[in-house]
């Protein structure tokens, strides 16, 4: 594909981005930026929201993924449906009763002000290493698409591609991004569809013929019992409900979203939708793996060591221009519905949780919140060149190991808080945030010896967030506390 082509298509969809930040940003103050003024549609953010957690993890290395463990990442998302209900049915009503904008605020409110910045602390280490993970792998693509035929360095791709999301974001904040995620969403999902139904063609096969080539497959198997291996079942499900509520119920990124909602009603509705939604899409994703290894297998194409090449080698040599085209759409949407609403929430969680921008004047507000969008695009631009430079493992996995450490903290606090009365000594707090992974992570490394062979999954979250709690309880009163 030419990259002049490239060129066009990634500055039209750019310009496209700009004049919706325009339309939407006009007359817009802080409270916009953060909250959007709670006048979102609920239909409109549930179908944004696909595209953001889909990202360009999902777009990529899913599919890549499938030839290593078949459809075991179904299993997770199984798990995450139930997540979602649960984040619909406890924490929505909790944070819409509480009329929080930050909702790490709950936790000044039940434990204290070091209780309160050591959840939102490791939130924003989760969200700028997640987003960052994210921004690599689609970086990386537009890489090899347009920047190498020019010999402009990976570094220059990272800036521009940042620069180009700062640009849309600044100004709106979320009332932006609810709407530029409804059309990236589109763009995204589109592109699966599209692939599928190419290499059905090349394939000769109709769509029954495509639903049985599909379930024939040896990639497709879906369930897997061994319970020492780490795509068991039972690991998968039950860390896919806890990562759920903790990387969408308690992190600001996908709250933010829900709380533009007119009310509770309205976001509760918006979750169960975004939920089927999302399993739907999942499946697509996944059944496009199965076909991407199928399309290789009959063409004779090799597949790359790294899994996570596979969608972008095929869709960008083999399956045409309109498919090519559709997939640097989609690309280019997942890089965008992931890092423009993880930068906004980055910049809302430290404007107000750090900085207490409710106490100055609009004018000091606005310029503490451009300051700090452009801290943590440079943040963001760094931590990905880190992340280039010592990568070598699958995407998809490096992001949950990577949270199971980071959000396992924030998921013992809320735990604690909402389902005890004790009053716990808040100076010691930020001891057992750190504590906790740490423990973690030697539990994790030696668990083959000390558990007769067993091997960690996504489950090291669980195992985390009841650590913190543990340490919670050891540092509590027995003082109740009145809620």
């Amino acid at each position: 594909m030419s990259p002049y082509l490239v060129l066009g298509i990634v500055l039209g969809y750019f310009i496209v981005l700009i004049c919706i930040s325009w339309l939407t940003s006009r007359k817009a103050d802080t409270q916009a930026f953060f909250t959007a003024n709670r006048k979102s549609p609920w239909y409109l953010v549930a179908f944004g929201m696909v595209g953001a957690t889909l990202s360009g993890v999902t777009f990529i290395s899913v599919p890549g993924e499938v030839g290593n463990s078949a459809f075991s990442y179904l299993q997770f998302v199984l798990g995450n449906l139930v997540g979602y209900w649960l984040v619909a049915g406890i924490l929505l009503p909790l944070y819409y009763r509480l009329n929080l904008v930050s909702i790490y605020s709950f936790l000044d409110d039940r434990f204290g002000p070091r209780s309160y910045k050591t959840g939102s602390f490791f939130f924003l280490i989760s969200k700028l290493i997640g987003a960052a993970f994210r921004l690599f792998l689609v970086a990386g693509v537009l890489q090899i698409a347009f920047f190498d035929a020019f010999n402009i360095p990976f570094s220059l791709t990272v800036i521009v591609t940042i620069a180009l999301i700062w640009v849309y974001t600044f100004k709106g904040g979320i009332k932006t991004i609810v709407w530029t995620d409804t059309l990236q969403t589109l763009f995204l999902v589109s592109a699966v569809i599209f692939t599928i139904i190419a290499i059905s063609r090349s394939l000769n096969l109709n769509l029954s013929g495509l639903v049985k080539t599909i379930a024939e497959d040896n990639n497709s198997q879906l369930f897997f019992w061994d319970w020492r291996s780490g795509n068991n079942f039972f690991k998968q499900f039950v860390s896919g409900m806890f990562i759920t509520l903790v990387m969408v119920g308690m992190d600001q990124d996908m709250m933010q979203k829900n709380l533009t909602c007119k009310n509770k009603r309205e976001a509760q509705k918006n979750m169960l939708v975004f939920s089927l939604s999302f399993l739907v899409t999942v499946v697509l994703f996944l059944s496009l793996g199965v076909m991407l290894y199928i399309f290789a297998r009959e063409h004779g194409i090799s597949i790359p060591e790294n899994t996570d090449d596979l969608y972008p080698l095929l869709a960008l040599k083999y399956f045409g221009l309109p498919v090519g085209i559709a997939f640097l759409l989609g690309i280019t949407a997942a890089a965008y519905s992931s890092a423009d609403s993880a930068l906004t929430a980055l910049t809302t969680s430290f404007t107000i949780d750090f900085l207490k921008i409710s106490q100055f004047h609009e004018k000091k507000k606005r310029r503490l919140k451009m300051l700090s969008h452009l801290m943590f695009s440079i943040l963001l631009i760094v931590v990905i060149l880190v992340f280039d430079a010592i990568n070598n493992q699958s995407i998809v996995m490096a992001v949950f190991t990577v949270a199971g450490y980071t959000y396992g903290p924030i998921l013992g606090l809320f735990l604690f808080g909402m389902y005890t009365k004790r009053k716990v000594n808040d100076k010691w707090v930020p001891y057992i945030g750190v504590l906790s992974p740490i423990i973690c992570y030697f539990i994790s490394t030696y668990s083959e010896v000390l558990f007769n062979g067993y091997k960690f999954g996504f489950e090291l979250l669980v195992l985390n967030g009841a650590i913190t709690m543990l340490g919670l309880l050891f540092i509590s009163e027995k003082e109740l506390v009145n809620r």
